[in-house]
């Protein structure tokens, strides 16, 4: 095993991965916890866990998912299936020297976390997913769901299917784009019911015409956004664009997996304001089945959709008392 960092310290480093390299920040000593981010993030979005699971006696691990931050950021869109970021999160548990892991995702790193349990089970031994319910591989084309849940507006997975056109709204100012997405997913700044949704876009019009702009939710400080703008502007959008643009893929590559539960010991922790969970209540109903080792479940009353950066204190609460309670 290799030397791990007191639990004081914050580690950057590099590993190798067939997407070339992925970078990660790591915190404490003790079993490996693997974190992984969403879209628009970075590693920094676990700034608030790293520390308390570190203090709590394990080896806590946030990537920048490949495309983000100092992760490689291959041009071929193909290269962002879920089957290559699930290889990626093997690589970097056997590049740290460990041969298991707890793996925990939110947002995208929910269903990346779940596939890696799912097609992976010798790796990951538990998997805690926030924000976005496991629903396993089913169903039609998801381009073909998605299309029709537009109705005359069009819903915002199928707006970023073509290369290029998300990427033109959001570059030319990332900042600005962000303080609006990030405000219409949060709890205390999102549009009232009777708003337009900001998940969809109407016709000729962009994402942002419906993000709030008024002010920032109260868990984003100016030097925060000013940390996820700096990662985007450097890096641009494609890479972590490219997820999105590889569901109806994914739908293809997983196909002997229609259906498949997860085994291991799991967690879901939801907010009760995010469309995530509300839109996907039925898969939360369904966990007896599709995730028959859910050990604990919690909607977070009042919350949205950023929920470990929203409700700090409760999440790390949850996920501490989740990880005492898995087997050695």
């Amino acid at each position: 095993m290799s030397q791990s960092a007191p639990a004081t310290a914050v580690t950057h480093r590099l590993v190798s991965s067939s997407a070339g390299r992925i970078h990660l920040v790591e915190q404490g000593s003790g079993p490996l916890v693997l974190l992984v981010h969403g879209f628009p993030e970075s590693w920094y979005s676990w700034r608030h866990q790293l520390p308390v699971l570190a203090a709590a006696g394990y080896r806590a691990v946030a990537i920048d998912v490949r495309g983000y931050g100092r992760s490689s950021k291959p041009g071929d869109v193909a290269a962002y299936r879920m089957l290559e970021l699930v290889e990626d999160n093997v690589a970097v548990v056997h590049a740290l020297g460990e041969e298991t892991a707890v793996i925990v995702g939110h947002d995208w790193g929910a269903p990346i976390a779940a596939n890696s349990a799912l097609l992976r089970p010798e790796v990951f031994r538990a998997v805690g997913l926030l924000s976005v319910p496991y629903a396993p591989r089913g169903g039609p084309r998801p381009s073909e769901i998605f299309t029709r849940m537009g109705g005359d507006d069009e819903f915002y997975v199928s707006y970023f299917q073509a290369p290029g056109r998300a990427e033109a709204e959001i570059e030319p100012d990332v900042r600005g784009w962000l303080a609006g997405i990030y405000a219409a997913l949060s709890a205390d700044t999102m549009p009232p019911a009777d708003a337009p949704d900001p998940h969809f876009v109407s016709k000729g019009g962009t994402l942002r015409d419906r993000f709030p702009t008024d002010r920032l939710p109260a868990w984003l400080t100016e030097d925060t956004l000013d940390v996820y703008a700096g990662e985007f502007e450097r890096t641009g959008m494609s890479g972590a664009l490219g997820r999105y643009r590889n569901m109806d893929r994914d739908w293809e590559d997983l196909a002997d997996f229609d259906g498949a539960p997860i085994t291991q010991p799991s967690l879901f922790i939801g907010g009760a304001l995010d469309a995530s969970t509300t839109w996907m209540a039925d898969a939360i109903k369904a966990y007896p089945t599709t995730m028959p080792g859910l050990i604990s479940s919690h909607l977070l009353d009042g919350c949205g959709h950023w929920i470990q950066q929203e409700r700090q204190k409760e999440v790390n609460d949850i996920l501490t008392g989740w990880l005492a309670s898995l087997p050695a």
